[in-house]
């Protein structure tokens, strides 16, 4: 991607420029996530929702590790084809021995490739666009691409992301951990509201709502969903440019410190959202 990419602190949507250790620190967190019960639900959703014969072809746009096509490929109405990409050669990588390890090895064509600029000459029954919305330079660019590569008449998208805005993590600062709130959103995602845009601009291109869910994990007492995230943070963070390391590592202390006592609440919310094209 460019420099509008670029420009953006979010760490998610620089992944054709981080070091190693950091896309490392990133695959233990999204591979962490994809355990997680919320997820393995959301997938399981909307998998069942597309009602796949098995037949069909799917293409996901920022697969990362390969969480959700590895996941559809191991169902019994899996599509006949997946192609998966990536921005990142090295996620491609990890999601490439990931799936190999899964006896999926050859099931899934993992591809490297930029979500706002697909270049590919093949339309899709299914393009799934799973936590990417939120993490890219152009939403509406990429929603753009997403729709030229859809089957006329037929194809259906979904979309599964994080309703950013809603992030919450709550601390013993004065403000309640308002403004640490603001720094991870800032660090971490580029288009913290870009869900709540999402049933205009689909419409706006040609799609038709289908069906929708939402899912809210909430961690009280000891962080659940949020551990992974928060042992990321001493690296992501200062990647991003929103804490020194000294800063983040304090801020996580302490919410270690809430944990032990039972004390610690954090919440998000999902939302998942499939349209099917009609023009």
């Amino acid at each position: 991607m460019g420099t509008t990419q670029a420009k953006a602190a979010d760490v998610y949507g620089r992944t054709y420029e981080l070091d190693e250790q950091t896309l490392e620190v990133m695959v233990t967190r999204l591979e962490a996530r994809g355990r997680h019960p919320v997820f393995i639900q959301s997938i399981g959703d909307y998998g069942e929702q597309l009602r796949l014969s098995g037949t069909e072809s799917l293409l996901e746009l920022g697969c990362g590790t390969g969480v959700a096509s590895r996941r559809i490929a191991l169902r019994p109405d899996a599509p006949g084809r997946i192609v998966a990409l990536d921005i990142s050669p090295h996620l491609v990588a990890a999601a490439s021995r990931l799936a190999a390890a899964e006896g999926l090895d050859g099931r899934i064509d993992w591809r490297v490739g930029d979500a706002h600029a697909l270049g590919l000459d093949e339309q899709f029954d299914v393009v799934l666009l799973h936590t990417l919305i939120s993490h890219v330079a152009d939403p509406e660019r990429v929603l753009h691409q997403a729709v030229g590569h859809l089957t006329p008449g037929s194809g259906r998208m979904v979309v599964f992301d994080a309703d950013v805005a809603s992030l919450s993590i709550a601390t013993e600062a004065e403000d309640g951990g308002a403004e640490s709130d603001r720094l991870i959103r800032k660090g971490l995602f580029a288009q913290p509201r870009a869900v709540r845009s999402l049933p205009r601009l689909l419409r706006e291109r040609g799609m038709q709502l289908a069906w929708s869910r939402a899912y809210a994990v909430a961690d009280i007492g000891r962080p659940d969903y949020f551990g992974p995230l928060l042992a990321s943070l001493p690296i992501l963070l200062p990647k991003a440019g929103v804490m020194s390391e000294q800063e983040a590592r304090r801020f996580v202390d302490e919410l270690g410190v809430m944990a032990a006592r039972d004390a610690f609440f954090g919440v998000i919310t999902f939302h998942t959202i499939i349209a099917h094209r009609v023009a």
